[in-house]
């Protein structure tokens, strides 16, 4: 059995002339928590968007556990143990002309609290994967 939870191997996608993921290669390793940086346009979105079944890949290969995936869609991203995080949310859903924040203020403010008790709540169990005294470790994608 793999100790990589997910590996991606040689990604490759473009749209048109843009080529936003260039042979990328990442390695996951079981029980560690990895962020994903970098400039806006530099495709952290398109890949994240690949291993979530959003997009397809031109060339390249997923493995979870060791083992190649095919994942086509969301539902076979989460059938392999995938799941998301979306990165643009909403705290509050949209209001009305007529229901403005300085109007209802109890409403924005049960809902902030709602959701950040959840975001609080998902740090939390995120933080009990890592080792007691963590190391920083970077890489590039390519």
């Amino acid at each position: 059995m793999s100790e990589l939870a997910i590996e991606l191997q040689g990604i490759d996608k473009s749209f048109g002339l843009v080529h936003a993921n260039r042979n990328i290669n990442l390695k996951v390793r079981k029980g560690t928590i990895h962020g994903i940086i970098g400039e806006n346009g530099a495709g952290k979105s398109t890949l994240m968007s690949i291993l979530y079944g959003f997009y397809q890949a031109d060339h390249g290969d997923i493995l979870v556990g060791g083992r190649k995936v095919s994942i086509r869609d969301p539902n076979a991203a989460i059938a392999a143990g995938i799941g998301m995080v979306h990165q643009h949310f909403m705290l509050v859903e949209p209001l009305s002309d007529s229901l403005h924040p300085w109007t209802d203020a109890a409403l924005v403010q049960a809902s902030l609290e709602e959701h950040t008790a959840a975001l609080i709540g998902a740090a939390d169990a995120a933080a009990r994967l890592l080792p007691d005294e963590p190391a920083a470790h970077t890489q590039p994608l390519n």
